[in-house]
């Protein structure tokens, strides 16, 4: 073998390099999934976004909930049958209401348990997925977020409030059609939740959810701890099983420069005297 021909071998090996590392991750996670589903008898659907980061230019991309999602996860609802409980895992920044509005419409329609697990967090329209599950088991420091709609790059809730500020004839007509849409989208944003909360509470708890999360008393990024969740009455837990903290290890943010955060990854106890 001559140089050239051995050049070329670590070139291709190199090179592969990303190809296999992805093929073993998700070689490793369809067997965490597997394992779970197998002590837990339930479906196991994962909803995990991540920032990405083009494979050549290297540019960061944020990843939603979109109709590919909706269409994935419905399709695996459709493959399971009735009597068989469904766990959904959601680590999500929310995404596009519509389809985030499928898949809770779909879930809260599965016959069989649905227990929603939030390791870290599920904002927006993972709240809103959450909100259709008979159960939701959060980590003692994950969070939700409030449902309220974004009209382009403002909360709907903000744009009614400026309108009421100014005299009318000082108010353009763009800002008068986005404030129309706004007011159409809280309407039905809280019709939807009370769909979604049908038979999980009283009438006036329903109305009681629906007004706070989606009417835009917070910011849209505003978190909404284990603790608030469990105020408000929502079907909290925190007993979370350590293979789902296992298998989000499983889904590593792609990292092109020098961490931020790092420690030994081992368990750390104190010393005894």
């Amino acid at each position: 073998m001559g140089f050239g021909d051995l050049f070329w071998l670590i070139f291709f090996a190199i090179a592969m390099q990303p190809f296999l590392r992805q093929k073993f991750l998700e070689i490793a996670r369809q067997k965490a999934i597997e394992a779970i589903e197998k002590k837990r008898g339930s479906r196991v659907i994962l909803l995990v976004h991540r920032q990405e980061t083009m494979n050549l230019l290297g540019f960061p991309i944020m990843r939603f909930i979109d109709i590919n999602d909706s269409e994935e996860v419905i399709r695996a609802i459709h493959l399971t049958d009735k009597d068989v409980p469904i766990d959904i895992i959601l680590h999500t920044p929310g995404g596009l209401v519509l389809a985030a509005l499928q898949i809770a419409l779909a879930i809260k329609k599965h016959p069989a348990k649905v227990t929603a697990f939030i390791p870290h967090y599920a904002m927006s329209g993972g709240t809103l997925i959450a909100l259709a599950c008979d159960e939701i088991v959060m980590d003692e420091h994950a969070v939700l977020g409030p449902v309220d709609p974004q009209i382009g790059e403002y909360p709907a809730a903000s744009l009614l409030r400026a309108i009421k500020r100014k005299p009318l004839e000082n108010i353009d007509d763009k800002t008068l059609i986005l404030a129309d849409v706004a007011e159409m989208a809280l309407k039905q944003m809280k019709e939807n939740l009370k769909i979604i909360l049908n038979d999980k509470y009283p009438p006036e708890k329903i109305e009681e959810i629906a007004e706070v999360l989606s009417q835009g008393y917070f910011t849209h990024d505003y978190p909404i701890t284990y603790e608030e969740a469990k105020k408000l009455g929502l079907p909290v837990n925190k007993d979370m099983p350590i293979e789902i903290y296992q298998l989000m290890k499983l889904f590593p943010q792609p990292i092109r420069r020098t961490p931020s955060v790092e420690y030994i990854p081992l368990p750390k106890k104190g010393t005894k005297e």
